[in-house]
């Protein structure tokens, strides 16, 4: 009895170890993969006005992006399942680098088409660092599994703070490179997802996927069949706790995406400079990141789902102040910091439940398939926010995904009372 209990030891120590290994890389990871998409997405839409020739075709680069992250979430979660998250990252970091590239060549060679393929390519790197998240969870316990995911969330800060900001050193590269000034930031970008690549592919040993896998199987009775391989869609119909997961996020990221796409032409419009434009944008930014170890210690501590009814509320609340106070540039700020913490802590709650729903054989599609939705709600809300704007205004916007996330924040009151109601012995 007493080696076993050394082995169990032992083993926790062992899982505990690399657990914290695997979230050091990561972590490293995502700094560099965040500067590259910071890059692209401050320079995306002004490389696409002047490569297009017009001003029209700028809202492409944001478009092309969330589509390119969109179709690259499940071959990436299905490499993940069959050859370990090492692989799948580092690909995923691999071809964002050649976006990098080919987005340069793009500019250099004034083709407008050619650049919509790149920041296609480009889109990789976004659903990468999507996955990168739940990279952090194959390995930790149900009592860590949201500070784990939170601290990948969060690391993602620092590069989309610094990314924004490499429109000078840009200039200066591309002139000593000799190619078009606003592509000298995609230079930064290429650069950064290429180490990127090569830290996921030299610091994920062992494998952390591979490793919760195998530890899955020695769990099972010797002879016990392997679990049939199923589609993430297919997993998520029949797993009501895993399926309210993933409309949770989607949900909650298609409601940022439409109010935060159009608060910068709301604030242009009613007389705000560049200024306010971007420290709102940037308090915003902050607010979806920076607290996210907090959300994910309220998550293990409190609960998933109270993690995601908390996230509903700071959603609500910040459309709602959209709604009834969109001619002030301060609660206008103040809604975006809102729905900024909204954001965090229903993505960060509302993965780790996902994690924890399914079993680790079904992880990776289901993951993929979370991705796959997310993008697609969030690209199919900000495409919907500009007629909206147009037609509603930014108080009708504001009031019309507060709806969404209403309908949202209904349905986790449902299952919390259900979970509390199973909680309680009769």
């Amino acid at each position: 009895m007493d080696q076993r209990q050394d082995d169990d030891q032992r083993d926790q120590q062992d899982r505990h170890d690399q657990q914290r290994r695997v979230i050091r890389i990561l972590v490293i990871a995502q700094i560099l993969g965040g500067l590259g998409a910071g890059a692209t997405l401050s320079l995306g839409a002004l490389l696409a006005a002047e490569t297009s020739g017009s001003s029209a075709w700028s809202g492409m680069a944001a478009t092309m992006a969330t589509l390119g992250a969109a179709a690259a979430a499940v071959p990436l979660a299905t490499l993940a399942q069959r050859r370990g998250r090492r692989i799948s990252l580092a690909a995923g970091a691999v071809v964002a680098c050649l976006g990098g590239l080919l987005a340069i060549t793009a500019a250099s060679l004034a083709v407008f088409p050619l650049l919509l393929v790149a920041l296609v390519l480009l889109g990789a790197g976004a659903a990468t660092g999507l996955q990168a998240r739940f990279a952090a969870t194959d390995l930790a316990t149900e009592a860590t599994r949201g500070r784990s995911l939170s601290v990948v969330v969060w690391s993602t800060t620092i590069g989309a703070v610094l990314g924004p900001n490499l429109f000078e050193p840009g200039q200066a590269v591309a002139g000593v490179l000799g190619i078009p000034p606003l592509s000298g930031g995609f230079v930064f970008t290429a650069v950064a997802q290429a180490a990127a690549a090569l830290v996921y592919s030299l610091g994920l040993r062992p494998d952390p996927l591979l490793t919760a896998l195998r530890r899955d199987a020695a769990a099972h009775p010797a002879g016990a069949p392997a679990p049939a391989r199923q589609r993430g869609l297919a997993i998520l119909a029949r797993n009501p706790p895993a399926r309210f997961a993933v409309v949770a996020i989607a949900a909650s990221h298609a409601a940022m995406v439409s109010v935060m796409s159009m608060t910068p032409v709301h604030l242009h419009d009613h007389g705000a400079g560049l200024s306010v434009v971007g420290l709102t944008i940037s308090l915003h930014v902050a607010g979806m990141y920076a607290l996210s170890p907090l959300f994910g210690w309220i998550a293990d501590r409190a609960g998933k789902i109270q993690g995601i009814l908390l996230g509903q509320v700071l959603l609500l609340a910040a459309l709602l102040t959209a709604w009834r106070a969109s001619g002030s540039e301060v609660w206008v700020t103040v809604s975006l910091i809102l729905l900024g913490l909204g954001w965090s802590a229903c993505v960060v709650s509302a993965s780790a439940l996902l994690a924890g729903a399914v079993d680790v054989t079904e992880r990776a599609p289901v993951q993929g398939s979370s991705d796959l939705i997310m993008n697609l709600a969030g690209a199919l809300g900000g495409a919907l926010a500009g007629p909206g704007l147009v037609l509603l205004g930014y108080s009708g916007l504001g009031l019309a995904a507060a709806v969404l996330v209403g309908v949202v924040l209904a349905w986790t009151l449902r299952r919390l009372a259900g979970h509390t109601a199973t909680a309680v012995p009769a």
